[in-house]
């Protein structure tokens, strides 16, 4: 532990390549090193809370680096979840001690009032002392022997060894109880002795006296064991209501892409359900239509009079239009030559009339001239 402390020292004054040659590279700063406490770089460690207390941890073997804990802060690893469920898990594992530690100061208490309490004598406490040293030990050896048989295949003397070592805990457990009853209650005899009434703090298992004075209520809420145990119960319920409140918004948004994928796929249905109504109307229209064009077909095959009366109607029409119009050229045309056979006719009563005067005049001229030669 001195040389851990002197090497932290060092790297604190000195830094922490302060070993390495001038033309040696300095290596690069990973949160994932084994070397690097994964406590501390989750909130803090543990063995730093309660040093000169009776829950002392000891020093922390593993390296303390602000510059780590910020670049494990900045990572978005999923590694991480696995250093903050080791810091649950030590955390829990501090609170359920001290928990028990709790409830046997609550026994111990319980046992003012009893006048039959079994008090044990300093010796009587020494031999028990040291019978449970003794059997700690044995079970030692014992778990070792029965990993070797483990080891060995020899499963089932293995598991007779595991449960001799069971009795011989239940029976230093039993040696344990009875020095702590025999202790506290003397304490207790003691309180009752000062007609003081005792009290076990819910938060450290220690014991205080009721109605004391507040300058000691209040060292003991600011001293180290009782502020350690309350900052690791609300580090680890502030790491679990986390953690939850991801996972709660990891299945809000799987649900919800969840909705929105039944979504667009019922939107999906209900559009290719719209094509298919769509293509089922125009193929109904279309057969209509086909059954409308086939009916009027047959119609016009089982009635061709009526249709051919139109016809001939209509042709007659043209014909009568057609020779009217032939007539009434006709007309114009015979207007036109009566007009000019009578303007040639005319001309030719002129022409004759003319002639039989020039005729008539010769031939009265012509006696005349005879009877002027006579």
């Amino acid at each position: 532990m001195a040389v851990l402390a002197a090497a932290a020292l060092l790297d604190e004054l000195m830094g922490r390549n302060r070993n390495i040659a001038p033309n040696d590279k300095a290596k690069e700063l990973n949160w994932e090193d084994p070397e690097y406490c994964k406590l501390y770089m989750v909130k803090f460690c543990p063995h730093d809370l309660f040093v000169n207390t009776r829950a002392d941890l000891g020093q922390c073997p593993k390296v303390h680096d602000d510059e780590v804990k910020a670049l494990y802060e900045k990572s978005n690893s999923y590694k991480k979840q696995r250093y903050e469920e080791e810091f649950i898990h030590f955390c829990q594992c501090m609170l359920n001690e001290v928990e028990r530690k709790i409830v046997k100061g609550k026994q111990r208490l319980a046992l003012i009032g009893k006048a039959d309490a079994i008090s044990l004598s300093p010796a009587q406490t020494q031999r028990n002392e040291e019978q449970i040293k003794f059997l700690t030990e044995k079970i030692n050896s014992l778990v070792d022997e029965a990993e070797q048989m483990g080891i060995q295949g020899n499963v089932e003397q293995a598991q007779g060894l595991m449960k001799l070592c069971d009795q011989l805990k239940e029976e230093r457990e039993q040696l344990r109880g009875n020095n702590e009853n025999s202790h506290w209650q003397q304490t207790a005899e003691l309180a009752a002795a000062q007609e003081k009434q005792m009290e076990v703090c819910d938060v450290c298992g220690a014991f205080l006296i009721v109605g004391d004075a507040q300058q000691r209520i209040d060292d003991h809420l600011m001293g180290k064991q009782h502020v350690g145990y309350a900052r690791l119960k609300m580090a680890m319920e502030e790491l679990i209501n986390n953690r939850q409140k991801l996972r709660d918004d990891k299945e809000r948004k799987r649900e919800e892409e969840r909705r929105e994928r039944v979504r667009l796929r019922e939107e999906e249905e209900r559009k290719r359900d719209r094509e298919r109504d769509r293509e089922r109307e125009e193929h109904r229209k279309k057969r209509e239509e086909e059954e409308r064009t086939k009916s009027r077909s047959k119609h016009r095959s089982r009635s061709p009079r009526p249709y051919r009366r139109s016809s001939s109607r209509s042709r007659s029409s043209t014909r009568r239009s057609s020779r009217d119009t032939d007539y009434s050229r006709r007309s114009v045309k015979n207007c036109d030559e009566r007009g000019k056979s009578s303007r040639n006719s005319r001309s030719k009563s002129r022409d004759r009339s003319r002639d039989h005067r020039r005729k008539g005049g010769d031939e009265h001229w012509r006696p005349n001239k005879d009877r002027g030669e006579k």
